[in-house]
């Protein structure tokens, strides 16, 4: 098909002509099969990383046979701040780690003009830090924790990414690059004595392994010799007057630092070149944009350079208020090749290009079909363009050629093949590879295949037709499987003065985990501050006493221990939320008695509409819209509420519902908060309608008087299907002819008046509600039934990740992100903490980046100037938005892609991710720079967070994440009440158990069923240590969240599960984690049977009960009857068992057997149930779960 073996022969670098970017993969997994017949390499040269990586990605669909190696460039910028990431780094090393190998079988080497630019180590080098580690190698804990540090693995409490590792006790878990899993090794003395493989996001074991090569994930090997080098390198270079920068004392020290690895040269004097990595006889291809893109780096590098030269001889105006460190740069030579040398080194390889020309060798391809005019008419109301691709298929099959449609994924293929079909398409098969690919094709046939490819090519032999070709502008990207667990695990755990609410005691303020000694044992508890300085320890395995106040600490006063506030307040508030729950209740049964019209899917326009969404769906995505669908089929009036996050996919459900009802006949109203919003959901409305018939009106402010007018004759008269607008459409002058469905977003934004004309809409018509206001998963169950809830958790399908840096104030760096992005077409987000900070960032925007426009917004302004300058942003008539954190909530404006926080380490980490969601919506890549105080100083909690953010690429944790924030965000109102009041008088955590559990007594009471009693938290005392060790889990955080997941453990299953896993991740459990989960067995055997404490000594065992009463006293009496005088009853209603149980191990057996024994008798039902013994009045016991004292 293509020349392969004339390329492969060649003795010289020849013009390959007729190579469009689509026949790329085809013609390298060509040449990666015939130069490994005699043990070379095939190398390709991409002009950027999208272009390498789509060729990785496409070439082992043509030959399954072929090994690509990826050898990505760094992922910043020449003479940054920032390093390269982690997870780029391990690419790298991996595909390096490949090279240094012989080659075995076909291989394709890709990499770009970035890295090919870029000095290397040499070969030897990487060979010299790989290490072979075998069951039963001998190397020892500590040898490993420092060979790992020197080789750029990152330190963590528990393994994410490639370049992670852990230590607990004699297991160490790594993730090597290249290995595709995380390894757990488990050392007996010196010796590896099992390695088991695991999955970093479970973190539990997966399988066995018996060796795997340690490959190092840095091409900064901190060892001493190469520290010494880099000492007398830096001294030589810049003097001893620059002994004091950061940088140099961080290498010194044998700390990696941010932009370290910029100095490697200094490290390894004796830097190669790519083409000293490769044989001489490997086949190089570069592509069409390498010289192009070769021009643009060397510019760019000289570039850089020149401005930290420049900044270094006369420092920028703007130092002295915002302050700057100092940054050397080495001369480019030094890490870079000089335009020379490269010039030297392409001479050898063959260029390629897309053009068809006399002078080289054609290669006989030509660009993919162009659908782009057939895609113009249909959006002028001509044909759609599937009729166009069928007649066209139509028309090459009769030519002889042999087309075959390339998909993106399973799901779009199968759309493409039915709305062919309806086109009369015929002969479309599905093809699972390129071989039987061209079988079908050989036979008349229409193949299919899932592939990734932006573009396609014609080929006498073959042509592909991507699904970019036919549709125009798509952009589905394979879904990241990263989960956010260990993320929102970090979120839980409380800091020290955070406001923690006790159900029995109130506000209080977290101290810290604090071990206690009783009778000898050891007892790990959380101790709580409250008023007047008393201070109250609750045992770990009662932590579910506790829950988390919540962010609005300011003004908060803390509880008195033993007072009667809290009881009173808690009470008051349990009546307030006991109305709510039936008012919810009634609301939904007079809903369903209620009529609207049923609406009918028209699937051949459906699937047309639908097909017009450039993203592949996310499951959350297709289940909302199914259950939107299903409601608006019934015949009864939706009302259900969307939940998700800002760029969640919230706005293309309620498309498709509006879809829907429009073309059914009804009319559609979007209701918005802001004309901002409305602007925004306008332009997109339009643009998703305007091939379907349907007209689409606006009402707003920002309407002309003219538009507005005809916008409201036209919902008068029918001829408007669906009007988007502000609280304007609410006005009384505006009549609707057959209005069927609302459309409202955050409702909770409205004002009074404007939700109740929603209300009163709400009677007869489909109401559909959106909002980025997160509901827990808890909460979401018990709502079930009442209220229609469809929750988007899940993130889009990941575009491009947010690429997110650390690094002090830099204004050369700032200035050169700002610039950057203009230059780009785009705009930026300048986020400050403070509204004092606000005159300084001006300051340096005017004096340093005088190129750009800026326009500042802060929380003080009015909200109707704050709304016309974002507004004016979004117009794009500013490059530049500066701003407190009112960027951070809806606000959607794909045109600005770089985010700078100033002072980053003075934000919440939620806030962070808030804020860096504002960015990364568009198709192109989105940068994030944290900035921190010039002098680099940070808390230990501030970098822990910057590390977190800056290693979550992709997280897509924002609801969830959300949900633990919901107190910033206002959920207060969600549920019609406004509730944010109550809220502050119990906390946020409390406030929704609270609820959840009124709605589900308000749910029993409505079925005559008897409600569930209130929960309880019962003690059992034993006198024997209950604790997880620190040497067990050193880091306090991940302890924490394990004594909140093992105080949650409800069953025999989850407890024997959570002892697996910790065995696991651990190492076996040390005598006080057993005891432990002991303990968490016998409170959940106690709360069936209301018991409140257990204490066990050494000659018998005291029963308290929940207010001194027992659920089933026949069933206690026939079980005391049992043990034959052993138990007996005592007028204070305790029970009290007479034996001898010895020692700590004996009396918790013991607990966790009487407390069996209970919840035996307390289910046991007995035939004749005698009169429970009346309880005789004494004053209430001290309240379970806590250990206190009084200030002294």
């Amino acid at each position: 098909m293509l020349p392969v073996d004339q390329i492969a022969a060649a003795t010289r670098a020849l013009k390959l002509t007729g190579a469009p970017a689509g026949l790329l993969p085809l013609l390298m997994a060509g040449l990666a099969r015939s130069a490994g017949l005699n043990g070379r390499r095939a190398v390709l040269i991409a002009a950027d990383e999208a272009a390498g990586r789509a060729v990785v990605e496409a070439a082992p669909f043509f030959a399954p046979d072929v090994t690509p190696i990826w050898l990505p460039g760094w992922d910043c910028l020449p003479y940054d701040r920032a390093s390269p990431g982690q997870r780029n780094l391990a690419e790298r090393l991996a595909g390096l780690a490949a090279l240094a190998k012989a080659p075995q079988g076909a291989e394709l080497l890709v990499t770009t003009v970035s890295a090919a630019t870029q000095r290397l180590l040499p070969k030897q080098v990487i060979a010299g830090a790989t290490l072979e580690i075998k069951q039963g190698t001998r190397i020892g804990r500590d040898a490993l924790v420092q060979t790992l540090a020197r080789a750029g693995y990152a330190r963590v409490d528990s393994v994410a990414d490639a370049g992670d590792f852990a230590v607990r006790g004699g297991l160490v878990d790594i993730v090597p690059p290249g290995l595709g899993s995380g390894v757990r090794l488990d050392f007996f003395g010196d010796e590896v004595d099992a390695i088991r493989l695991i999955d970093p996001l479970t973190q539990l074991t997966t399988g066995k392994s018996h060796g795997f090569t340690l490959l190092p994930v840095s091409e900064l090997l901190l060892d001493e010799a190469r520290i010494r080098s880099f000492r007398a390198g830096w001294l030589e270079r810049f003097g001893a007057a620059a002994t004091s920068d950061p940088l140099y004392q961080a290498a010194s020290e044998g700390r990696r630092a941010a932009g370290l690895d910029h100095f490697l040269p200094l490290f390894e004097p004796d830097m190669v070149t790519l083409w000293d990595w490769i044989g001489a006889d490997d086949i190089v291809v570069a592509d069409s944009g390498t010289p192009a893109a070769a021009d643009a780096r060397f510019d760019a590098i000289a570039d850089y350079h020149q401005n930290r030269t420049e900044a270094l001889k006369a420092p920028p105006k703007g130092k002295v208020k915002l302050g700057a460190s100092v940054y050397r740069p080495l001369p480019p030579e030094s890490l870079y090749l000089g335009r020379d040398e490269w010039d030297a080194h392409l001479a050898r390889a063959h260029s390629s290009t897309a053009l068809p020309s006399d002078d080289g060798l054609d290669l006989g391809g030509h660009s993919a079909i162009d659908f782009a005019p057939a895609r113009v008419a249909a959006a002028a109301g001509g044909p759609p363009v599937y009729r166009a691709i069928a007649e066209r298929l139509e028309s090459v099959l009769g030519e002889g050629r042999k087309p075959i449609l390339a998909a993106y994924s399973e799901g779009s293929r199968e759309r493409l093949s039915g709305l062919l079909k309806e086109q009369g398409a015929k002969s479309l098969l599905p093809a699972a590879g390129w071989q039987e690919a061209l079988g079908q094709a050989a036979n008349g046939a229409v193949p299919m295949v899932v592939l990734g490819l932006d573009s396609g090519f014609r080929h006498a032999d073959a042509e592909i037709w991507t699904e970019q070709d036919m549709l125009g502008d798509r952009l589905v990207r394979r879904r990241s499987a990263r989960k956010a667990d260990a993320f929102l695990k970090d979120l839980q755990t409380l800091e020290a003065g955070e406001l923690v609410v006790h159900q029995d005691h109130g506000i209080g303020r977290y101290i810290g985990l604090v071990p206690i000694t009783v009778s000898g044992a050891a007892h790990d508890t959380v101790a709580l501050e409250y008023a007047g300085g008393d201070k109250l320890y609750v045992p770990v395995e009662n932590l579910d006493v506790l829950s988390r106040y919540g962010s609005e600490n300011e003004g908060v006063t803390l509880d008195k221990l033993g007072g009667t506030g809290w009881q009173q307040r808690k009470a008051r508030m349990k009546e307030r939320i006991r109305e709510i729950a039936h008012e919810l209740l009634k609301t939904a049964a007079l809903r369903a008695t209620r009529e609207a019209d049923a609406f009918e899917l028209d699937q051949q326009g459906y699937a047309a509409f639908l097909d017009k969404f450039p993203w592949a769906e996310t499951d959350d995505q297709l289940k909302a819209t199914a259950d939107v669908i299903g409601d608006l089929g019934t015949g009864r009036p939706m009302d259900r509420l969307i939940c998700g996050d800002v760029g969640f996919g919230k706005t293309e459900v309620a498309l498709r519902a509006a879809f829907v009802a429009a073309s059914n006949g009804s009319q559609v109203a979007v209701v918005c908060p802001t004309t901002l919003l409305a602007r925004q959901h306008a332009a997109t409305f339009r643009e998703r309608f305007a091939e379907t018939g349907l007209k689409v009106g606006a009402l707003s402010r920002l309407v002309p008087s003219a538009e507005a007018k005809a916008t409201r004759e036209g919902l008068a008269d029918g001829s408007v299907d669906i009007v988007v607008g502000t609280h304007a459409i609410l006005a009384k002058g505006v009549e609707f002819k057959r209005l069927g469905l609302v459309i409202v977003d955050e409702e909770q934004r409205f004002g009074v008046t404007h939700k109740e004309r929603l209300k009163a809409l709400r009677h007869d018509v489909h109401v559909l509600t959106l909002t980025a206001t997160p509901i827990p998963r808890t909460l979401q169950m018990a709502l079930s039934g009442i209220r229609e809830l469809s929750v988007i958790a899940t993130p889009p399908v990941d575009r491009l990740a947010v690429r997110t840096t650390v690094s002090p104030w830099d204004p050369v760096v700032v200035r050169e992100a700002l610039l950057r992005e203009h230059y780009r077409g785009g705009q930026s987000f300048l986020v400050v903490p403070r509204i004092s900070d606000l005159p300084d960032i001006e300051a340096f925007l005017r004096e340093e980046v005088p190129e750009i426009r800026y326009v500042t917004a802060h929380g003080q302004m009015a909200a109707g100037e704050i709304e016309d300058r974002m507004t004016a942003f979004t117009d794009q008539r500013f490059d530049v938005l500066v701003s407190t954190t009112i960027v951070e909530s809806g606000i959607d404006i794909p045109n600005a892609n770089t985010l700078i926080i100033h002072r980053a380490d003075m934000f919440g980490l939620a806030q962070l991710y808030q804020l860096r969601g504002r960015v990364g919506r568009a198709k192109r890549r989105a940068y994030a720079l944290l900035t921190t105080a010039a002098d680099g100083t940070l808390t230990p909690a501030a970098e822990k967070r910057l590390q977190v953010l800056a290693s979550l690429d992709s997280l897509g944790a924002g609801f969830e994440l959300a949900s633990h924030d919901l107190d910033q965000r206002g959920a207060g109102n969600l549920l019609g009440d406004e509730q944010s009041g109550h809220i502050r008088e119990v906390g946020f955590e409390l406030y929704q158990s609270m609820l959840e559990d009124a709605i589900v007594a308000a749910k029993a009471e409505a079925r005559g069923l008897r409600p569930p009693e209130d929960p309880t938290s019962p003690t059992i005392s034993v006198d024997a240590p209950v604790m997880i060790p620190e040497e067990y889990v050193p880091d306090l955080a991940l302890r924490m969240a394990l004594y909140r997941r093992a105080a949650d453990l409800s069953d025999k299953a989850g407890i024997e599960g959570f002892a697996a896993e910790m065995i696991d991740r651990f190492g076996p459990l040390p005598e006080g984690a057993a005891n432990l989960l002991k303990i968490v067995e016998a409170r959940n055997a106690a709360k069936k049977a209301h018991v409140q404490k257990i204490e066990v000594g050494p000659k018998g065992a005291l029963v308290t009960f929940v207010n001194d009463q027992f659920p089933n006293p026949a069933g206690l009496v026939e079980w005391i009857n049992r043990l034959k005088g052993q138990a007996k009853l005592r007028p204070d209603q305790k029970l009290f068992l007479a034996r001898d149980f010895g020692g700590p191990d004996a009396r918790l057996a013991g607990a966790v057997a009487l407390a069996r024994g209970l919840a035996q008798a307390a289910l046991r039902s007995a035939e004749m149930k005698p009169e429970p013994v009346k309880p005789t009045p004494i004053q209430r016991p001290a309240i379970p779960g806590v250990f206190k004292s009084k200030r002294r």
